[in-house]
């Protein structure tokens, strides 16, 4: 394991000492926990976007042309309301609202 040296504010460094005893952690661990995150994130956006680009090529690839998709903001709001509103319907309840 390699060592590296950081500047960093002070105020800073109190900040994050005072949230590693907080969390009975180091500050080298809490260090290492988060660049482990940045680069797996980084790692996770390269693949999606690899994945974007294969999807791209082979539809080129299979020929299929057209009119290019457009979203149309409309049409998904239309369909999220309709979802919504149908999980708020609800029959009415028996003997509420009814005239004797």
């Amino acid at each position: 394991m390699k060592n590296i040296t950081l500047a960093i504010d002070e105020r800073l460094l109190e900040q994050a000492r005072s949230l590693a005893e907080k969390r009975k952690t180091s500050l080298n661990a809490m260090v290492r926990s988060l660049l482990a995150h940045e680069v797996e994130q980084a790692d996770r956006i390269e693949w999606a976007r690899e994945g974007m680009r294969k999807l791209i090529e082979e539809k080129q690839r299979r020929g299929e042309s057209g009119a290019p998709f457009v979203w149309n903001r409309d049409e998904i709001y239309a369909e999220r309301e309709d979802r919504i509103i149908s999980r708020l319907e609800r029959p009415p309840l028996r003997g509420f609202g009814e005239e004797s």
